[in-house]
């Protein structure tokens, strides 16, 4: 948070702590008028209407236009309204963004669900390797989590995993090492810690 925006938050709350100040722009909401009458309508001197009226100018409530000798007063309706918003947003701004986060996890998690349901069958069976690389990754995922932590797979035993859901084993196979779900060595598959795996939630 920048100091800026405290700053302009604390002016804008300092300038409407004044019941003056407020009955005053409550007077410009139905449009623009001269120092002469608002001090008449608030039962104050003109000099009073003066001082209250450059703490709202200096808080960019209200704007002044002068005519010959007499000064006009209009509301700055765009600030005032952004100015009572703003102490909200910086108030409410971690949680919003928490907010946005859980948003965006449960749209990744709707479009995951999507591919599953419409990459496999009821009983299970891959129907199709997906082209497209972020439904190909989620589909590898899903297949990869079904595999044991820290089981070492021998190249036959993880054929036979795959064939479970689809015939092209070799191509899988090649996908889960090409992707970082898994490394071989001297023949045996092993899972790669989570923190390795192609991470489908970051393309486009």
């Amino acid at each position: 948070m920048t100091s800026m925006q405290l700053d302009k938050v604390v002016n804008y709350h300092k300038a409407l702590a004044d019941p003056t100040r407020i009955r005053l722009l409550i007077l410009l909401a139905d449009g623009e008028l001269n120092g002469q009458v608002l001090a008449e309508k608030l039962g104050v001197t003109p000099a009073t209407v003066t001082h209250h009226a450059a703490k709202l100018r200096e808080a960019s409530l209200i704007n002044e236009r002068r005519e010959k000798n007499t000064i006009y007063f209009s509301l700055n309706d765009y600030f005032i309204k952004s100015g009572s918003n703003a102490a909200a947003n910086l108030i409410y701004r971690q949680s919003n963004q928490k907010g946005e986060e859980e948003q965006m996890n449960e749209e990744l998690e709707r479009m995951k669900q999507s591919v599953i349901k419409n990459f496999f069958t009821a009983s299970g069976q891959l129907k199709s390797i997906p082209a497209q690389l972020k439904k190909k990754l989620i589909v590898l995922e899903f297949m990869v989590s079904k595999l044991e932590k820290g089981r070492k797979y021998t190249e036959k035993e993880l054929n036979a995993f795959i064939k479970g859901y689809h015939e092209d084993f070799a191509t899988i196979r090649r996908e889960f090492i090409m992707h970082q779900f898994m490394f071989r060595e001297n023949e045996i598959y092993e899972l790669n810690p989570q923190e390795m795996w192609a991470k489908w939630e970051m393309l486009s």
